[in-house]
């Protein structure tokens, strides 16, 4: 009898622990939560000048012209995840002679890596690229309309709301820290010829200049990029009604099947016109004709640089990756260079 009183009591007992146990994993602490991340604090944050906007053009501390020519790689959660997030990658981009390194964050691989698992990749992009000589954009890759939140493809798709916390969340990151030296708040906006809904200029101005209130609430120096319409390329409504902003730029996508020949006079109306007043970032170039060798995109590849260059507007190419395209390199194994990737490095050896 004894004995059973005494297993009554050890149940009754461990009961009461497991009760007590429920109890507290059912609260949740939440006047203990921290909504922003930690600044991101680096000995190296101001060891590259800290570039302006001055005029139409960027310049730094001196004052001296900078005109940007660089590439972008491929979303650092792609990289990892296939295990080659590492310094030797950047040390490629930089042999290319790349002054500028685009980070390209999807929606999607911000939400399922976590945000602080991914600002983790992005610090390391950051040392890197400083410790190399390289500047960054932070991209918002996602293609679509924001303000209707529909998007081309599920990899794009997010929220106003997640867009907002992706940005103050970035700009409480890297405030002071001179190698970022651009946030691109949205990839691509489109329509998709009415398929993604409609969004007025007046719209997208609004919604850019909310982020841009929003980002410069923690970080006054950073250069927001704006995109326009047409897969990040019309910008012509700068012509009615540009940004409220000061201390931004302007972003054009001009692939080579965005418009026929002759390219020049099309660039010229499009988007070459806004760089007597503004500074321009062509965040995306590349051979996206036929086979994507120099025999089918070597005629447009020097026309867009020589018009870039000539209209002091910067240049990204896309996409140093063995698998997206148009890819810069064959394989992860050799990094050897495609049609892509030499005429690349080939410019920017002209450059030099």
């Amino acid at each position: 009898m004894k004995n059973i009183i005494k297993l009554i009591v050890l149940f009754l007992f461990a009961s009461r622990i497991n009760f007590t146990n429920a109890q507290e994993t059912k609260y949740h602490a939440w006047w203990h939560d921290s909504y922003l991340r930690e600044t991101f604090e680096s000995p190296n944050e101001k060891k590259l000048p800290l570039i302006k906007v001055m005029g139409n053009r960027f310049v730094d501390e001196n004052g001296d012209t900078v005109l940007f020519r660089g590439v972008s790689i491929s979303d650092p959660d792609k990289i990892e995840n296939q295990g080659h997030w590492n310094k030797k990658h950047f040390e490629k981009v930089k042999e290319l002679g790349t002054m500028i390194v685009r980070v390209p964050v999807h929606p999607i691989a911000w939400r399922e890596r976590g945000a602080e698992n991914y600002l983790k990749l992005l610090d390391q992009a950051v040392e890197w690229c400083t410790e190399l000589g390289m500047y960054i954009i932070i991209d918002w890759h996602t293609i679509g309309n924001l303000g209707m939140e529909l998007f081309q493809d599920p990899m794009y798709e997010t929220t106003k709301k997640e867009t907002f916390e992706f940005w103050r969340t970035i700009a409480k990151r890297y405030a002071g820290n001179n190698t970022v030296a651009f946030y691109e708040l949205f990839n691509e906006p489109t329509l998709y010829f009415n398929q993604l809904g409609s969004m007025s200029w007046t719209e997208w101005r609004e919604l850019n200049e909310k982020m841009i209130t929003l980002i410069r609430a923690y970080d006054n120096e950073t250069i927001p990029l704006v995109a326009g319409f047409d897969w990040a390329y019309d910008l012509t409504p700068l012509l009615i009604e540009p940004v409220k902003a000061e201390n931004i730029a302007y972003v054009t996508h001009p692939y080579p099947h965005k418009r026929t020949k002759p390219w020049e006079p099309k660039w010229e109306e499009n988007f070459g016109f806004a760089a007597q007043k503004y500074p321009i970032i062509a965040t995306e170039i590349g051979f996206t004709m036929g086979d994507e060798s120099v025999d089918s995109n070597g005629e447009y590849g020097e026309a867009i640089v020589n018009y870039l260059e000539s209209k002091g507007i910067s240049w990204v190419w896309w996409v140093f990756d063995p698998e997206w395209h148009p890819k810069m390199f064959e394989s992860w194994d050799t990094y050897k260079l495609t049609d892509s990737g030499k005429f690349y490095k080939a410019v920017m050896e002209g450059k030099k």
